[in-house]
């Protein structure tokens, strides 16, 4: 039996991590040419885990290495060059310590008493991305979320309690009329799941049609909420995408702003995926009107390329945040007049320190670095879009960001065959995507780790399965 398996002594502790190291390191070059998508079988992993039965215990390394060889041949490979797939790009390696950082202390992000460094880091963070949308660090506030949606819900449940102080207490039928949620029809479709937790109902949301591009037409959102009106409904929210799942498109922030305050209504911005590209002049124009928004969703685990999971949610009526999430607990340690208590200004109670994987990445590669990697995934999206044209595919989505969505341009690729054969074949990953209503392949090139080598892997396979698929 080990000894003292919770906390070996210290030179056992040393040694266990430069090996695991060494073999992390190991396992990360020999993904990197090996399948992206190991396609395992799913009784073989259940049958690989029945030897964990933990009735006696194991070593180390031993547990440890029957899970980087779980991961590494029963995980579609985030971290390999040729993975053009759903905005999560390759992680820093700043981001990596950081979260072995966090996870030694362990600080506990409810109060700020217990964790006032954590703290302190968190809100510094939150005022710099906040200054990157064109806000002052002083009127920026918010706070590190598990992800996009818990952003997005927390910007519901404020634009709620602004449009109707009683909402807090007495819920939506605190309201006169129906509320009401504008977003568009590319939108991501978790704002049903906000609706429903929200307690206003699937209903609420009104998904406005796209102008043909991919982005929401305003003069149709317009109609939408002046119908709406007549029936005796309330506009409490806007929400506009600056990179919509399906293509990479960005709403009209300034229209959408411009509606919201003729109706009244609380405007948002989704920049979960697209917000990163403010480091870059390149983006940095398709995002103007994001400094007006009221509150703005950003994932630091897509382009800013840290590890799962750290969304993060951007105010400027820190007040307002608090009235949201009014509670008092008496079991809870009292707060210091030094700041807020996280747990009064957000969804969650206990958390991690998700925020030190940006700060971390942040202070080794400072914004110079990270406009670098976003420029360099734009390259590369060119690059794609220069061979797809040279090999007989069309290009259908106009992004300024990194994601092409293309189709065969001779007809004989289907969308869903394409991904599934290419998929299987290992060498390269897409994914399948709707467009304005139709079908398309859908490619982001963004990890580090990508260069137009690989691009030109991609695009053999996509020739390769073209071919086959017209026999």
């Amino acid at each position: 039996m080990p000894s003292n398996a919770r906390w070996p002594a210290r030179e056992r502790r040393l040694a266990v991590q430069q090996e695991l190291s060494a073999r992390l390191a190991d396992a990360i070059d020999a993904l990197q040419s090996g399948p992206v998508d190991p396609q395992p079988d799913a009784e073989a992993l259940r049958a690989s885990l029945e030897r964990f039965d933990f009735r006696e215990p194991m070593g180390l390394l031993d547990a440890s290495q029957s899970v980087i060889d779980l991961l590494q041949h029963g995980t579609v490979h985030l971290m390999h060059p040729a993975y053009f797939g759903l905005y999560n790009p390759s992680v820093t390696f700043p981001s990596i310590l950081a979260d072995q950082i966090a996870a030694h202390f362990n600080p506990c992000l409810s109060v700020r008493s217990h964790a006032p460094a954590a703290a302190e880091i968190e809100r510094h963070v939150v005022g710099a991305v906040g200054g990157l949308a064109g806000w002052r660090p002083d009127e920026t506030a918010g706070h590190f979320t598990t992800g996009g949606a818990e952003a997005n819900n927390t910007a519901a449940l404020m634009a709620l309690t602004a449009a109707c102080p009683d909402y807090a207490e007495r819920g939506a039928r605190a309201f006169a009329g129906r509320p009401r949620l504008y977003v568009s029809a590319e939108s991501h479709h978790a704002w049903f799941k906000i609706a429903h937790q929200t307690g206003i109902g699937r209903e609420a949301v009104r998904m406005a049609p796209t102008d043909g591009t991919g982005k929401l037409d305003p003069q149709v959102l317009e109609r939408i909420i002046q119908a709406d009106r007549a029936e005796g409904d309330v506009p409490v929210f806007i929400g506009a995408t600056a990179g919509t799942t399906n293509a990479g498109m960005i709403d009209p922030l300034e229209d959408c702003f411009a509606i919201s305050r003729a109706h009244g209504a609380w405007f948002h911005v989704d920049a979960a995926w697209g917000g990163a590209g403010l480091v870059s002049p390149a983006c940095a124009e398709s995002l103007r009107g994001i400094e007006k928004a009221d509150s703005i969703t950003l994932d630091a685990h897509k382009w800013f390329a840290v590890p799962m999971g750290a969304g993060m949610f951007l105010c400027r009526d820190n007040a307002l945040l608090g009235e949201t999430f009014r509670v008092a607990a008496n079991y809870m340690p009292q707060s210091t007049a030094d700041g807020v208590d996280p747990y009064t200004h957000s969804l969650q109670w206990s958390r991690r320190f998700m925020g030190l994987k940006l700060f971390l990445s942040l202070a080794c590669m400072g914004w110079p670095g990270y406009r670098e990697h976003v420029e360099q995934s734009l390259r590369l999206a060119e690059a794609l879009k220069a061979r797809l044209a040279e090999n007989g595919w069309r290009v259908v989505n106009d992004s300024p960001l990194a994601v092409v969505c293309f189709v065969d341009g001779r007809g004989q690729a289907e969308p869903e065959k394409t991904v599934d054969d290419v998929v299987r074949a290992g060498r390269t990953w897409l994914s399948a995507a709707v467009f304005e209503g139709r079908s398309v392949l859908r490619a982001c090139p963004v990890s580090h780790f990508t260069g137009e080598e690989h691009i030109a892997v991609l695009v053999d396979e996509l020739n390769r399965s073209r071919s086959a698929q017209r026999r």
